[in-house]
């Protein structure tokens, strides 16, 4: 199984290298009503407005059952995600979940390969 961070497993339990679940700085994931899910920088929010640049969107993901999950560990098969190109801004409007990622989710899901048709 591939992982995305400094994690070692020892009798079938998953330890984390202490210190690796920082914040990235305004990085976020983002679920909306009815526009999917989507992580990048938070430039603003306003109600249920939020704008993000440098994002992507979240197609389809492994490796984490739940969106909470991927905003702290990142995925545990980064292989198998579908996330498409970044895109240098967009406004998201109805935003009903806003979660902080960490450090390593951020860059776990910034590194997932662009997923094309």
């Amino acid at each position: 199984m591939e992982n995305c961070g400094n994690e070692i497993e020892v009798n079938g339990e998953t330890y984390v290298k202490k210190g690796t679940l920082k914040l990235s700085k305004d990085v976020v994931l983002v679920r909306t009503h009815s526009a999917g899910v989507h992580f990048g920088e938070l430039v603003k929010r306003e109600g249920k407005e939020a704008t993000l640049k440098n994002s992507r969107r979240v197609w389809f993901w492994d490796g984490a059952a739940t969106l909470s999950q991927l905003a702290v560990d990142g995925s545990k098969a980064p292989d198998k995600c579908k996330f498409p190109c970044v895109v240098p801004e967009i406004t998201l409007t109805e935003a009903i979940e806003i979660i902080p990622m960490t450090e390593k989710a951020a860059t776990c899901l910034y590194g997932v390969k662009v997923w094309e048709k």
